[in-house]
Parts: C-alpha cells; sequence; structure tokens
C-alpha cells in the first residue's frame, strides 16, 4: 500500500436520529460537535455524527418493512401500458 494516502481512522460516536441510540466505531469522518462516552477509565470524548438512519431504525433491521404487492404492480403497468402480444414464428 502507499503510504500518505490513506484517511485516517479514528473512534467516532454515531446517533440515530429516529431512536437516539448511540454507538462507538471507527470512522474517516469527523465533527465539530462532541460527545462525553463513558470508559473503562473514566470519561472520554469523541465527535458526535447524527444520522438519520442507523440498523437501529432502518425497516429491514427493526422488522417493520412494508410488504410490497409485486402482483398489484405488475397488473398496474399492463392496465398502464398494455399488454403486448409475442411475435408468432415467421413474421
Amino acid at each position: 500500500m502507499k503510504r500518505g494516502i490513506h484517511p485516517d481512522y479514528h473512534p467516532v460516536v454515531f446517533q440515530d436520529a429516529n431512536t437516539g441510540k448511540t454507538f462507538l466505531t471507527r470512522s474517516t469522518a469527523t465533527s465539530e460537535t462532541t460527545i462525553d462516552w463513558p470508559t473503562p477509565g473514566g470519561v472520554q470524548r469523541y465527535p458526535l455524527i447524527v444520522v438519520e438512519v442507523s440498523a437501529d431504525s432502518h425497516p429491514f433491521w427493526t422488522g417493520s418493512h412494508r410488504i410490497v404487492d409485486a402482483a398489484g404492480q405488475v397488473e398496474k403497468f399492463n392496465r398502464r401500458y398494455g399488454r403486448r402480444e409475442a411475435p408468432t414464428a415467421g413474421q
């Protein structure tokens, strides 16, 4: 790997804007906003990044995702654009 071209990974706290859940991870992102995070040796201050969606609020992970009616979508498409007949052999 080339030296000096890779971003610096550092500890960052992400907070879900919908649920308020926070988690500490490493990232290249940074922020002016900080948060105090409890550690075994006391409290450490880390940059805080607020995200709109995380695994704590994403519909796929929470099980509250909407079921799409695929058959209804196909019929809606056929009503809108009509169904074409397949060409017969020899034409």
